[in-house]
């Protein structure tokens, strides 16, 4: 494959890795707000949304960074460039975010159902502070998609 098609790739690549790594983080909250109105497959969607997280979607961001980086190198973008470090520190925060403050509050929050009932306090706090990182991290993956399709400055 010469070197133009073997770019082509990697780019379709890295798509095909954003529409996954994104999709899947945009319909976690809308299938735990779903499965709240039917409490008795909370538990299933909570499990089942942590697998998706750590098969799915936490492989497909990792890899996405990988063929990211390659396209700039390959395409000699300067990582300095801003679009690109703007979207480079979104997703280092993001990765932050995720590892070190999801991941406890995605427990406790499973922890709190299974010692109770959604209309707990624990619960509802752990859902509390769920859904504000959400908000989070669902925003910043939409900037940084903004920023690797725009390439605004």
């Amino acid at each position: 494959m010469a070197v133009p098609e073997a770019l082509a790739a990697l780019r379709l690549l890295h798509v095909v890795l954003a529409i996954v790594a994104v999709g899947a983080n945009l319909t976690f909250p809308l299938w735990i707000r779903l499965a709240e109105r039917d409490p008795a497959h909370l538990r299933f969607t909570l499990l089942g949304i942590r697998w998706l997280d750590r098969y799915v979607a936490i492989p497909a961001y990792g890899l996405l960074a990988l063929t990211g980086l390659a396209l700039a190198v390959l395409g000699a973008v300067p990582l300095t460039t801003a679009w690109l470090a703007v979207s480079i520190a979104l997703y280092a925060g993001v990765a932050v975010l995720g590892f070190g403050v999801y991941r406890r509050v995605s427990r406790a929050r499973l922890a709190a159902l299974e010692s109770g009932s959604p209309g707990d306090l624990a619960y509802r706090r752990a859902r509390q502070q769920a859904r504000a990182l959400d908000g989070m991290v669902i925003a910043a993956v939409l900037v940084i998609l903004a920023l690797m399709v725009l390439k605004p400055f």
